[in-house]
């Protein structure tokens, strides 16, 4: 049997407390005189009784393909787990990082019948072994859609939230359950949390600070067959591997109307824009680059209607909000770069600056504007960097750990800030 292998981090990592040190004068037997009486070394207190056990109950029907094989343990410690389908091969998986279960590497499948065996041992070195067999139920016709943005390979920006979404939301009550089945990890590690959107469509995981560059970052959703609340359950099994670049960020002020790009947070280029003009202002706050494309067309008829609305070809388009804001090129409002805002709520720039720009910039880049009119809606694109570290933890579903709790001070989310110019 394979020995416990430790694997994935839990979205949400819970605290391991270690067993106490022995004191450092337990070894010292010599009788110690106080006030003219020899004074007793304190007796070793017995061993803690070896007791485990484990989940599911043995001939457990219908559980979810979701299914993990519970572990508590006292005066020892889970030494392997072993999985096997009935008719099939052994299942690989590791513990959680406390200990509370094994999960399965996959989602079991539909309609199977498993067996668990669960070797413990007692610090004293004795072992015991502990079986259980269980069943899956069969494939549900109602699930809750799932999409993970976060693509095998690639490389994002140091701003880079692992964003799920759900449809239709998740329940607030099943919220706590789903999270436990959120994996991330990264490479050097960073650990982080996760903050739901209300209506429960949303979810963002960052850490307090942007990802160092050169991360590696590894997210699974192991929702297959989870229940997701009314009856529903997760769709499917999601999971990538992506890169952290180079720190890339952006900084627009309203009140100069130049764009600065820094890299490693140093200068390297401004550059005149024009923002959203009073009708249709651009939001205030730090977003995300979403997508790019150096080619695309932008068709507001149906929002704007036939007044108002236009159809237009744009080069070098990088999306921020959800709502419609980009960064892109527009050659018709070169005059007014700088000056003053003309925009439907973009940050425009000349062909050449966006072009150059679109060069330098992957999805993930953090972009900051600020000194608009509105600011920027929460859930309104990536909007994870948008909050302080404080308010973004009260949107965890689970308890935080001690040591990702956020300061009495705690500062708002950092913004791009330069180091000259």
């Amino acid at each position: 049997m394979d020995r416990v292998r430790r694997g994935w981090s839990v979205a949400v990592t819970l605290a391991v407390i270690a067993p106490a040190a022995l004191a450092g004068c337990g070894a010292d037997k010599t009788p110690r005189f106080v006030s003219g009486k020899v004074a007793q070394a304190s007796p070793t207190p017995p061993p803690e009784p070896f007791e485990f056990a484990i989940a599911p109950e043995a001939d457990a029907k219908d559980l979810p393909i979701s299914m993990e094989i519970g572990t508590t343990v006292s005066g020892g410690e889970i030494t392997s787990v072993t999985l096997v389908e009935e008719g099939g091969g052994e299942v690989s998986g590791s513990m959680r990082d406390d200990g509370t279960s094994w999960v399965p590497d996959k989602s079991l499948k539909n309609s199977k019948k498993y067996t668990a065996t669960v070797v413990a041992t007692s610090t004293a070195g004795d072992e015991e072994t502990k079986t259980t067999t269980f069943s899956t139920m069969g494939r549900s016709g109602s699930q809750t859609g799932t999409g993970l943005y976060l693509f095998d390979g690639r490389t994002y920006g140091v701003a880079m939230p692992v964003v799920v979404e759900f449809f239709p939301g998740i329940p607030e009550k099943e919220r706590a359950s789903v999270q436990k089945r959120m994996f991330v990890s990264t490479d050097p590690p960073q650990p982080g949390t996760w903050y739901w959107f209300p209506d429960g469509t949303q979810a963002f995981y960052r850490a307090p600070d942007f990802w160092q560059a050169g991360t590696e970052l590894r997210a699974r959703i192991g929702l297959a067959g989870h229940p997701t609340g009314d009856g529903r359950y997760g769709d499917q099994d999601r999971s990538a591997t992506a890169t952290i670049g180079d720190k890339v960020t952006m900084e627009v002020d309203n009140a100069t109307k130049q764009l600065k790009l820094f890299k490693d947070d140093k200068l390297v280029k401004r550059m005149p824009v024009s923002l959203g003009k009073a009708s249709t202002p651009s939001s205030s706050g730090t977003m995300v680059v979403m997508d790019k494309q150096a080619q695309t067309v932008f068709d507001t008829f149906a929002e704007l209607g036939p007044e108002e609305g236009y159809r237009t070809d744009i080069s070098f388009a990088q999306r921020i909000t959800w709502g419609g804001e980009f960064i892109h090129a527009a050659p018709w409002s070169v005059a007014d770069q700088g000056v003053r805002n003309v925009s439907h709520g973009c940050v425009n720039m000349s062909m050449a600056n966006a072009e150059w720009l679109f060069s330098q910039t992957k999805v993930g880049d953090p972009i900051t504007v600020k000194g608009t009119e509105v600011q920027l809606a929460d859930g309104n694109g990536w909007t994870a960097w948008n909050l302080s570290w404080a308010e973004f933890v009260k949107g965890s579903a689970l308890p935080v750990p001690a040591d990702l709790k956020p300061k009495a001070t705690s500062a708002p989310a950092p913004a791009p800030s330069a180091t000259s110019g």
